[in-house]
């Protein structure tokens, strides 16, 4: 079975991958097209927009395709930035200029009363087949400066509960054990298992 990621961020496609490593699948990028579909982000939710993507590279490329749309929920902030994580502070995927804005807006606030959660929704479509979905939540705290040099977006600034370490200190392995896109595609893990299986 051949699956498309529908991303264009090389930290995600490699945790995707990696977390759904499965015999039988072949999963493909947007390296491998010539052509590739423009995702407009136009959901209200999570799940909408990782539907929105998933859908989008599915019917443009007629294969499955799956898509996760994730951000950072900040409790003092009243759950902003949310689903405009990745374009907060303006252009998409700016991770410095966001977590600049982030730790602007919490200056003030201790840390105390800094909780946030991430949030991860995980989108498979395939054709003539209502879209599969999985979600996960990772519990933390924004700390007051970025530590660490892995992991994309927020993790420098994300203290994962239970831990004295930063989503960015953790190695890949530590972090899909108990991230939230990591939680979401243990799911979705079980998902295409089941698939596999129906089709053998």
């Amino acid at each position: 079975m051949q699956i498309v990621i529908a991303s264009r961020n090389p930290g995600k496609i490699k945790e995707v991958t990696e977390a759904l490593f499965i015999p039988g699948i072949e999963f493909k990028t947007f390296e491998d097209f010539e052509t590739w579909p423009s995702l407009s982000e136009t959901g209200k939710s999570f799940e909408e927009n990782a539907v929105i993507k998933a859908r989008g590279v599915a019917d443009f490329l007629g294969m499955p395709g799956i898509a996760d749309d994730s951000g950072l929920l900040v409790d003092a902030l009243g759950g902003r930035p949310g689903i405009f994580s990745s374009r907060y502070a303006g252009p998409e995927g700016d991770s410095r200029a966001n977590i600049r804005l982030l730790l602007k807006e919490l200056k003030d606030v201790p840390l105390k009363d800094r909780k946030a959660r991430f949030v991860c929704v995980v989108a498979l479509a395939m054709a003539g087949e209502e879209v599969r979905l999985a979600r996960g939540e990772c519990e933390g705290t924004i700390l007051t400066e970025p530590r660490g040099k892995g992991g994309f977006g927020y993790d420098p600034v994300f203290l994962p509960s239970g831990f004295d370490r930063t989503m960015a200190e953790l190695s890949l392995q530590e972090k899909n054990s108990i991230s939230h896109r990591g939680k979401a595609l243990a799911q979705m893990r079980i998902v295409l298992e089941r698939l596999l299986q129906s089709q053998g």
